[in-house]
């Protein structure tokens, strides 16, 4: 058998599904390691993907997809970020992961590096390899409550580097970038003439403190704009399985990601599009009810972590509790979690699935149910009084 391309054999392994996949194949374990939204979809989302299969509309869609639904994600972008982002800027994608590699597939050369968030999602990292390119993390420590210090990425910046990738709200930290975070990395990519990439999939889902969506900050013009901002409505809406988002692009490229769209996907299925309208342009109430659950799952964890004397980084968005358990994992976190779950049958998600920086710690998921969650916590090691400290970080 002919060898496969060396780029391909470097991608590494998504330590979350690793460790998802072999709880899916745990009688009864507690699954807190992906973040899969638990409740029913809204009715007139599943009715309105099935109408479109009962009217026979599934024939091939314009390549960025249909005209409404682009209006619709522009017009949410519009009235959240203040943004003024038109139709022609936006193309529907299978999920925000093909947005992401739709961006990247654009922006990356052979070589090229990568600017990427350590700890920060694992398919950053997979995506660049898988083009050939170079991802280079950029540090988020906890003593700085892992926020991105703009003198860190200026001293990793060479001149092959491309891109900067920004994730607020964070998976897998539940961390929010303030105003003047975002303003300075955007001055910083200006400086340095770098792509940027956003990913944005957790928008809908922060806590006391708003979403500033780096393209408040982007130029005007074809010449000065840099920003591609990917979204979804996996998480907002629990779309996770009708893979449907959209990558907003810069202005003047329109006709370039046209012909790009067409070699990667040519064109996103009729019904999910049709099923991602009705949840955009319909009621809001899973989004409100949604929002309310992962608030409550998150306090509750919390005071169970407290109670444990755990350390954890206080959640401002999306899902997720970054909690410290390296006073039981020896250094070897991967490990770890595996033993966790035989032992004790609960799945969480290693912090080096994340990064380098993520040795010690685990990504717990809110977005089940609250008994579930509270069982698998209540089953975690705690930390004897009068160690390194616990509460937030």
């Amino acid at each position: 058998m002919p060898e496969l391309a060396a780029h391909v054999r470097d991608v590494p392994v998504n330590q979350i599904r690793e460790i998802t996949e072999a709880a899916w194949r745990t009688p009864d374990a507690l699954v807190l390691s992906i973040g899969e939204p638990g409740f029913p979809l809204p009715r007139h989302v599943l009715d309105a993907g099935i109408a479109c299969l009962d009217r026979d509309e599934t024939n091939y869609t314009p390549n960025a997809g249909i005209p409404a639904l682009r209006e619709a994600f522009a017009a949410r972008f519009r009235a959240e970020q203040g943004v003024d982002v038109g139709a022609d800027r936006v193309f529907v994608v299978s999920g925000a992961q093909q947005g992401l590699h739709f961006a990247m597939s654009l922006l990356l050369s052979p070589g090229d590096e990568i600017l990427i968030p350590n700890p920060g999602y694992p398919t950053f990292a997979m995506t660049a390899r898988l083009l050939n390119a170079v991802p280079v993390g950029y540090p988020l420590h906890p003593d700085r409550g892992f926020q991105p210090r703009t003198e860190d990425l200026a001293a990793l910046v060479t001149d092959r580097s491309r891109v900067l990738v920004l994730n607020s709200p964070s998976n897998p930290l539940g961390a929010v970038l303030g105003e003047d975070v975002v303003r300075g990395l955007m001055d910083l990519a200006r400086r340095h003439d770098l792509w940027v990439i956003s990913d944005e999939c957790y928008e809908a889902f922060t806590y006391d403190v708003p979403h500033i969506s780096p393209a408040r900050f982007d130029g005007g013009t074809p010449g000065d704009a840099r920003v591609f901002t990917s979204l979804t409505l996996s998480k907002t809406y629990g779309l996770t399985g009708l893979r449907i988002g959209a990558l907003v692009c810069p202005p003047g490229l329109e006709r370039m990601m046209d012909n790009v769209m067409e070699s990667i996907v040519s064109c996103v299925a009729s019904p999910p599009q049709y099923a991602a309208l009705a949840a955009l342009t319909g009621p809001q109430d899973y989004v409100r009810h949604a929002h309310t659950h992962y608030r409550a799952n998150r306090d509750a964890a919390s005071a169970v972590l407290d109670a444990k004397g755990i350390p954890y980084l206080r959640a401002d968005g999306a899902f997720y509790l970054w909690a410290d358990m390296s006073h039981v994992t020896g250094g070897d976190v991967r490990g770890w979690v595996r033993r966790f779950l035989t032992d004790a049958g609960v799945a969480l998600a290693p912090g080096t699935a994340f990064g380098s920086i993520g040795e010690g710690w685990v990504r717990i998921a809110l977005c089940g149910g609250k008994e579930e969650l509270l069982e698998g916590l209540s089953r975690l090691p705690g930390r004897k009084r009068g160690g390194s400290g616990s509460g937030e970080v």
